[in-house]
């Protein structure tokens, strides 16, 4: 398998991985907190909301597509390259995302940790 389809198979798991662990972010924060939930309407009750949010089912199914990408891509390159750049870039991508559609507020640490990932999937490129 050629450079360009592996890192396109990467890429993949990065963007399926990313957009289903937004959704399901959002999908858990719309929901509520699960343990008051369980001691007021039971674990099937739980269940129930969990599994009639649309967010987290959709979320579910990106990374199940996620998911299905990353066996892909294994059959065509080295774990020793995609399992890290995979997991590495993610990071990368749910720091940003999470940034730029949860609003989530991220220190200079957390930065400074994507930018040394960011440096080590560039390692791992060469």
């Amino acid at each position: 398998m050629t450079n360009l389809a592996l890192w396109g198979g990467i890429g993949a798991v990065v963007m399926a991985s990313t957009v289903g662990d937004v959704l399901q972010s959002r999908a858990m924060k719309e929901i509520g907190d699960l343990d008051l939930m369980r001691k007021e309407h039971g674990l099937f009750g739980v269940i129930r909301r969990v599994i009639s949010n649309p967010r987290f089912l959709l979320g579910l199914a990106f990374m199940a597509i996620g998911f299905f990408s990353l066996l892909i891509t294994l059959s065509w390159g080295d774990v020793s390259i995609v399992g890290p750049a995979a997991a590495s870039l993610t990071f990368i991508a749910n720091a940003l995302v999470a940034r730029a559609y949860l609003q989530e507020n991220l220190d200079r640490r957390r930065w400074l940790a994507a930018i040394f990932v960011a440096g080590g999937v560039a390692l791992l490129a060469h």
